[in-house]
């Protein structure tokens, strides 16, 4: 019964392979605290630490803390229509044919469910030995096996009667999709587009971050997708690990200054990681930038503090990591698939009667 035990466990690991996590729902608490910006919060050798520090300090991670519990409230209350709703339509249904709910999905999900090959317990029996369990002969705990199938099969078949049933319903979902809020984002720097394009999306981003270099394709597939109805702009955001990303920034500025920000911006997307100072001046180089000129302004770091006052705008609007782009001021956090974008500058043109 132990080693059986154990083999139901690694199945279960097994299964749970490959799945994406699930997020926590958001932990109870009460409401934040509002204090007047000049209350004191501490004392520093008679001198007051005042709340109004305190808040400028934690704000970005604080915006950020609000728009996640946001998020992850809007996902609990979605979870649980969903769930409302499917209750309803299963109850109708089992009230129709005169049985219990429990007894109705019990009988449509049993027949719908097949009996599991061979092929198919073997392989999940082999799994399981393969991730170092002691397993008896296959023969013993094949009935097992086959039962741990056809249990992780029903919930996908229980699934399907369930859409089923809410297709017989005519089930509309009503409550709105989620938007994130809108916050007040710097949009000044390099930019492709119109000035006066209906959207306008600020990226922030880290010439050292493999997500940023990801994110690269699907930028390029949103500007020829939307053309002049889009405008990007530019804004650095070097994250404190990436100690080579600050001196990138300011050598896509100084290209700036000779009209090559985009140029170098592409070459350092494109570098493989290329992008110690020598690098930057080798790529300059090759953009064919005035080399003296472009190495003066690398080597004095004048760019330094608008690469600093960019981040700062960024910590300004809640960003924390790299790439974050706002979309007329909404923000969609990471290296996203290009239909995430399209969801959101689509309602954006569509508010602005441009779509």
């Amino acid at each position: 019964m132990i080693r059986r035990h154990a083999l139901l466990a690694a199945l279960a690991l097994a299964a749970a392979a490959c799945q994406s996590p699930r997020q926590a729902p958001p932990t109870q608490g009460g409401h934040a605290q509002k204090q007047d910006p000049s209350t004191p919060v501490a004392k520093i050798g008679g001198q007051n630490v005042t709340a109004g520090e305190l808040d400028e300090l934690a704000k970005a991670e604080l915006l950020q803390l609000d728009q996640q519990y946001q998020k992850q409230r809007y996902d609990l209350r979605r979870q649980a229509l969903e769930a409302l709703v499917t209750k309803k339509v299963v109850e109708a249904k089992a009230k129709a044919e005169n049985v219990e709910p429990e007894a109705l999905v019990r009988r449509e999900v049993e027949k719908r469910v097949p009996e599991p090959s061979d092929e198919e317990i073997r392989a999940i029996y082999e799994r399981a030995k393969a991730g170092g369990q002691e397993l008896p002969p296959l023969d013993q705990v094949k009935p097992e096996i086959a039962r741990f199938i056809k249990g992780q099969k029903a919930q996908g078949v229980a699934n399907e009667y369930y859409e089923q049933l809410r297709k017989e319903a005519k089930v509309e979902i009503l409550l709105a999709d989620w938007e994130a809020p809108k916050v007040q984002v710097d949009a000044s720097g390099p930019a492709k587009g119109p000035a006066g394009a209906p959207v306008t999306i600020v990226e922030f981003s880290d010439f050292e971050c493999p997500f940023c270099v990801r994110a690269e394709p699907t930028v390029k597939q949103v500007l020829a997708t939307y053309g002049d109805k889009v405008r990007l702009v530019f804004k650095d955001f070097p994250l404190p690990n990436h100690t080579r990303a600050p001196k990138a920034s300011e050598a896509a500025h100084c290209a700036a200054d000779q009209n090559k920000f985009w140029e170098m911006h592409e070459k350092l997307f494109a570098s493989g990681g290329k992008i110690d100072v020598p690098d930057l001046k080798a790529h300059a180089r090759e953009l064919g930038l005035d080399v003296a000129k472009f190495d003066a302004c690398l080597d004095s770091g004048e760019k330094g503090k608008l690469v600093a006052a960019n981040r700062k705008a960024g910590e300004e609007a809640g960003v924390t990591g790299t790439p974050a782009f706002f979309v007329n001021g909404r923000l969609v956090s990471g290296a996203q698939p290009f239909e995430e974008f399209k969801k959101v500058i689509d309602k954006e043109l569509a508010s602005a009667g441009t779509r």
